[in-house]
């Protein structure tokens, strides 16, 4: 069953139909009383659709006119290409991604910074910070020997209690007792993948992934195999299944379902069952990163794969560090099956995190502060998004390749005519401006052309010159 609200659906339609050419700009929309006898749709559903468009900046209200596509300045911006989930997978390889993370951190070091689209993180003034403060005093004085006591050996009480009740809106029951608090995301994959694998042993990852994850499988001496990723539905599950088939020994599978990094890309529901089933019929652990799960914009959270997990085949791994507090570095997991295995891990590995954030934290998101500070961020997200890709359409050459996720703070975007990412990093650097290259989400090439793009800041007329630069530099006039 489709998790989306009617009206999501409705306006994800006309999305499609604006983004393919169906509906040209300028053209007037069907009025909102056709939508209600085309679709069988309440007058409040049609209107809520309307109102998501133009939300998304993708249509405009005229006065006593009705709804209109809005004009783009040069139609620069093409739907992103799917994959080819058929293709010939490359060689699972041993990862070799520091040295271009190192190079692309040292260049970084080298050169002051204007405007910054490589961060995937929002600006500090998007989070609460100053509740989170007075949050941090009162816990203090109501437990003033907190700084010098025991650390809970798994995680706060009170916080593993908030996560377990949080986790009821994504699918997942779990007791306080099922939780691990962790340093961030990226300590919990690290755990998942040392209690299922070795090193030697090859794992099956999104393409694009993430960069991070590509540096934790070659920090634990492991294999990535990439499978065909589309920037709308997620991992394919038919080129896992043939994967499975031609790379027998696979040990585990990594996703990002919910708002990917870098693609944006959400699995829908029936993807995510088909991917929990697949995994636990071949008996292959199922590691799920869900750091992006709750910056969705229609405040309807997805579900997590986990909640099709029966058997406990699926470790599911998160974070407040996009959503929260980035400079706490707090994620959690529930490991599944082999839940023992990563508690006696984390201990081994890094002991308890600290209790005072954790204390603070579980305060304020067991309040309502917490669920109207997702509202604002998501907001503010879905704003700045929309600016972005605005401003790629002005800018950018024709042929240039984009989709707008629902939530989430990144765009991916494809260059026309085969551009450099590297070069487009380096001139742009020069210029102070930012950006993460597409040689960076891959062993391979294949995304040599690609840019990867953080709206997580406000857009500033500053941002915008960047980006008129940015562009220029993309059509080899930088």
């Amino acid at each position: 069953m489709d998790a989306q609200p009617l009206y999501q659906r409705l306006a994800d339609h006309y999305r499609r139909a604006i983004h393919s050419g169906v509906l040209a700009p300028a053209e007037r929309m069907p009025s909102v009383r056709a939508l209600v006898r085309t679709h069988r749709v309440s007058l409040s559903t049609a209107l809520q659709a309307c109102r998501q468009l133009e939300d998304d900046g993708l249509i405009e209200a005229r006065p006593r006119s009705g709804y209109f596509v809005r004009a783009r300045h040069r139609g620069a911006t093409l739907p992103a290409q799917e994959p080819d989930p058929g293709q010939p997978l490359d060689p699972a390889g041993y990862v070799g991604i520091h040295d271009r993370v190192s190079d692309f951190i040292a260049q970084c070091d080298r050169h002051v910074t204007s405007v910054n689209f490589a961060l995937a993180s929002a600006s500090p003034a998007h989070y609460p910070a100053e509740a989170l403060k007075q949050a941090m005093i009162r816990t203090l004085r109501r437990h003033p020997d907190m700084l010098v006591g025991r650390v809970p050996p798994m995680g706060h009480p009170e916080l593993r209690g908030v996560l377990a009740r949080r986790a009821l809106e994504l699918g997942m029951n779990l007791a306080p007792d099922d939780i691990v608090v962790t340093h961030g995301c990226i300590e919990a994959l690290n755990l998942a993948l040392r209690a299922v694998a070795r090193a030697g042993d090859t794992i099956a990852v999104e393409s694009p992934v993430y960069f991070g994850l590509l540096q934790v499988l070659e920090s634990l001496g492991m294999r990535a195999l990439e499978i065909p990723t589309s920037p709308q539905h997620g991992i394919s599950v038919d080129a896992l299944e043939l994967a499975l088939q031609t790379h027998p020994h696979l040990r585990a599978v990594v996703v990002v379902p919910n708002f990917q990094n870098p693609l944006g890309c959400v699995m829908p529901d029936t993807e995510k069952a088909r991917l929990a089933a697949l995994c636990e019929r071949h008996q292959i652990p199922l590691i799920e990163d869900d750091t992006y799960g709750m910056l969705c914009d229609d405040n309807q959270v997805r579900p997590a794969i986990k909640s099709w997990d029966h058997t406990g085949n699926v470790i599911y791994c998160a974070s407040m560090h996009k959503t929260l507090a980035p400079g706490m570095r707090l994620g959690w997991m529930t490991g599944g099956r082999w839940g023992s295995r990563t508690a006696m891990l984390k201990f081994a590995q890094s002991r308890p995190n600290e209790p005072l954030a954790q204390a603070a934290v579980a305060e304020y998101m067991g309040s309502k502060a917490y669920d109207r500070h997702l509202v604002r961020l998501r907001q503010q997200l879905k704003v700045q998004r929309v600016r972005v890709a605005e401003a790629i359409d002005r800018y950018f050459p024709a042929g240039t390749r984009l989709n707008v996720p629902a939530g989430g703070m990144l765009l991916w975007v494809e260059m026309p005519g085969q551009r450099s990412s590297t070069q487009v990093f380096e001139q742009a650097l020069a210029q102070g401006i930012r950006i993460a290259p597409g040689t960076m989400f891959s062993n391979s090439d294949r995304y040599s052309h690609f840019l990867r793009l953080s709206c997580g800041s406000t857009y500033t007329p500053q941002m915008d010159q960047a980006m008129r630069a940015l562009g220029a530099i993309v059509a080899g006039g930088g």
